[in-house]
């Protein structure tokens, strides 16, 4: 039998060849160039003095839209409450829109423009605990989005009988490429927002919320449609949908009573849309089951055809993945069961409890929004089909993993970080059910998050404090390994004199983390490694044990057997 410090010896250089052959090893944090940031990216992603001061209340967004020049215009009247020592007023309209002025009462506003940030002095004395209100005046033909919903925009399409078909999509680009409002994700309109949308009389808009009247503007020969939000929202969630819709709709049963779930489609796709939108009340029982109740009864819930795939408009979640299951007709887990439900219906739904009911305050957290939504995909088929589907697909979804940069972004400057925000977010939070091994308490956590942060801006920190309360278990450093460094930690053990010798490796140092595993003989133990040598009392006979692959992790055998 090799000595202890054979076995070691052996183990290290093992284990520098595994990592040397894994994408996900150190070296590739160590040398990745920092990005470079501007200060325009610091104006737009941090708290600055000249938003600091002012809280938002209320947005009367008001917008005529001419497709035949492609290009908007109108106003934005801003509510808002004095916190502080009043200074500007910043706003944000990115080019080649064009902010033509701004208010307060009858008066013009001095405008200081700093790249697509505007600096505004207010008219009169700001009284600390009182309400204002400016009104922003802006007008352009915004960025035309080429690749929706990813890299923002508005889309100017047609349907099949020519006529116009258009939406917006702006999550990361920011609100702010077609209107002009604070465009800071910490700050939400705390009393929601009214959207009055004038398209031409043929054509109709779908916006945010409920609609509440509708103008006929008989000499412009154009509608104007206004739709009220009650509850907070999101800046990017606000949008305009525009074309030849047809409505129906239905009651659902819920769990704070009667839900209204509305469906507009464009006129040819009204069957297909009847059949496939049966995802949606199913969506709602599965998530109400395990999220809690769907955030925004007040405002309804309406799914929305758009010129692209989708996305999570709060209480107007578009949707445009060709009434087929899957995802434009794939399975993104290769296993078969993510063609059991329509990916867009499911996913972005998802989004009304983690995006918009719990939203970051800084994009650097969107991991919160995401990880949480891709998870969800697999709790719905848990819900409908059982666990071993549950676990099925969301194993299968590793193979979209790029392990490349942390998933947390740099704060302060309105960046996000890795797409793995997705699938290796949903898989921490599988494993993380696992640790827990109690499904009604696991349950409770997710339906406590969304009690807890109802119609709130949240930080990681807090995310992750209440999680580890609930759980019973301090997870900080399991939060560190799997959002804020790109490794995958490995289990590394070997036998030696009737024991079984274990530590992370490939891990952030202060990595403890609880893991299931097996016995050659099937039964399993759990152990609770840390990244120091620990060990315990085995048969003689042991040579080898399997990780319960419901965790995220590698292992590595190094006894030399």
């Amino acid at each position: 039998m090799k000595s202890i410090q054979q076995t070691r010896f052996l183990k290290g250089l093992f284990l520098l060849f595994v990592i040397g052959l894994l994408p996900w090893s150190v070296d590739a944090q160590i040398f990745r160039t920092p990005q470079q940031f501007t200060f325009q990216d610091t104006l737009r992603g941090s708290n600055t003095p000249d938003r600091s001061w002012w809280n938002l209340e209320h947005y009367h967004l008001k917008v005529k839209v001419d497709p035949d020049t492609k290009s908007i215009s109108g106003s934005n009247l801003v509510t808002y409450t004095v916190l502080d020592k009043a200074k500007r007023l910043q706003v944000e309209l990115q080019e080649p829109m064009k902010l033509l002025k701004a208010t307060q009462g009858n008066q013009e506003l001095k405008i200081e423009k700093i790249g697509y940030s505007y600096l505004i002095t207010p008219a009169i004395k700001q009284e600390v605990g009182q309400s204002y209100q400016f009104e922003l005046f802006f007008e352009g033909s915004p960025v035309i989005a080429v690749r929706p919903p990813w890299d923002g925009g508005l889309t100017w399409n047609e349907d099949s009988n020519g006529l116009p078909f258009i939406a917006n999509s702006n999550q990361g680009i920011g609100a702010s490429i077609w209107w002009p409002n604070k465009d800071y994700p910490a700050d939400e309109p705390d009393k929601g927002v009214l959207i009055s949308v004038e398209v031409p009389e043929n054509l109709m808009d779908v916006s945010n919320g409920r609609l509440i009247k509708t103008d006929h503007n008989k000499e412009q020969k154009t509608k104007t449609y206004h739709w009220e939000v009650t509850n907070p929202i999101n800046n990017y969630g606000v949008n305009i949908n525009i074309g030849d819709y047809v409505h129906f709709g239905e009651k659902y049963e819920g769990e704070k009573g009667t839900l209204d779930m509305d469906y507009y489609v464009l006129r040819e796709n009204l069957k297909k849309a009847k059949k496939q939108f049966k995802d949606a009340p199913k969506m709602m029982e599965a998530f109400e089951y395990w999220f809690g109740p769907y955030p925004f009864y007040e405002d309804s819930y309406k799914l929305v055809e758009t010129p692209y795939l989708g996305m999570e408009h709060q209480s107007s979640v578009t949707y445009g993945n060709n009434y087929a299951n899957g995802y434009l007709g794939r399975d993104l887990s290769g296993t078969g069961w993510g063609m059991k439900f329509d990916f867009i219906i499911i996913h972005e739904s998802g989004h009304e409890w983690f995006a918009n009911n719990i939203t970051y305050k800084d994009v650097a957290d969107m991991w919160i929004h995401e990880s949480f939504t891709a998870y969800s995909e697999n709790l719905f088929l848990d819900y409908y089909y059982g666990k071993e589907a549950s676990r099925d697909y969301v194993l299968g979804t590793r193979k979209n993993i790029n392990n490349d940069i942390p998933i947390i972004g740099p704060y302060g400057v309105n960046q996000e970080g890795s797409g793995d925000m997705y699938y290796k977010g949903a898989n921490m939070l599988h494993m993380i059910r696992q640790i827990v091994n109690d499904d009604e308490k696991w349950r409770g956590i997710l339906r406590g998050l969304n009690k807890e942060f109802y119609h709130q801006t949240v930080s990681t920190d807090q995310v992750e404090s209440f999680i580890s309360q609930k759980v019973g278990l301090n997870l900080s450093s399991v939060f560190d390994q799997y959002l804020r460094d790109i490794r995958i930690p490995i289990l590394s053990y070997y036998f030696e004199d009737g024991k079984l010798f274990y530590r992370w490796e490939n891990a952030v140092e202060t990595l403890n983390m609880p893991v299931k595993i097996f016995w050659e003989n099937g039964e399993e133990t759990w152990l609770n490694p840390s990244t120091r040598w620990e060990s315990i009392d085995t048969k003689s006979s042991q040579k080898s044990l399997v990780v319960d692959p419901n965790f995220y992790v590698g292992s590595l055998n190094i006894s030399g057997k």
